[in-house]
């Protein structure tokens, strides 16, 4: 198993927002965590991303347990070994395709010679050759959001994490994006937890992990 979470607990004063979730895995699977809204679900992404940490329970990604590190050591294992998507692309402004894609490899201590060329192969991948030096305001929603996909990649991460990452696109730009998680699952075996609200999203995952309440049904 590539992530295996155990008896995971989240409280937000009185409010119980995880209540002994456990979930595995494997490499190379897209896992939709589907529920209504309130069920914990981005809750639950943020812990096993590492932006969070349970009141209880354990993570463990790669082997490796990660919530006993300390939180800057926990930062730079989430720079290289998890990369992240949200409904809202997040991406600066100022500027260009290439250069928001190579912020991450930067942070890890990347030459800009190396994170350019794989931003460049990224964005080629993800079939943005011509919109490299174009800046957020110049591009479509679906393709701001293939460029966030290609930051999210930048440093080979084990996993990606994605929260409702069609929630702001048209059905068209969305289905094309549900069908770019499944590309690169085959051309790069990338492992994707994915939150949605969108059932065909969820129904092509190989699996569908459902949460009402804060607890697994």
């Amino acid at each position: 198993m590539i992530l295996e979470a155990h008896n995971i607990h989240k409280r937000y004063g009185n409010i119980e927002v995880l209540k002994g979730v456990s979930i595995a895995v494997k490499k190379g699977e897209i896992v939709s965590l589907v529920g209504p809204s309130g069920a914990g679900k981005s809750t639950l992404l943020h812990i096993l991303g590492t932006l969070d940490r349970p009141d209880s329970g354990t993570v463990t990604i790669e082997g490796k347990g990660v919530f006993a590190q300390s939180d800057k050591a926990l930062a730079r294992f989430r720079n290289k070994s998890i990369g992240f998507i949200f409904q809202f692309h997040h991406l600066l402004p100022e500027f260009t395709a290439v250069e928001n894609v190579c912020i991450p490899a930067f942070i890890g201590g990347a030459s800009s010679g190396v994170a350019e060329t794989r931003a460049k192969e990224l964005l080629s991948m993800l079939k943005l050759d011509s919109r490299l030096q174009h800046k957020p305001g110049e591009l479509s929603g679906g393709e701001q959001q293939r460029v966030a996909v290609a930051r999210a990649l930048m440093n080979n991460p084990a996993i990606v994490m994605a929260d409702e990452p069609s929630g702001n696109l048209d059905t068209n730009n969305a289905r094309e994006l549900h069908k770019l998680f499944f590309e690169l699952r085959d051309q790069l075996n990338q492992t994707f937890i994915i939150v949605t609200h969108n059932e065909e999203l969820a129904g092509m995952a190989d699996r569908e992990i459902h949460l009402k309440d804060g607890a697994m049904v």
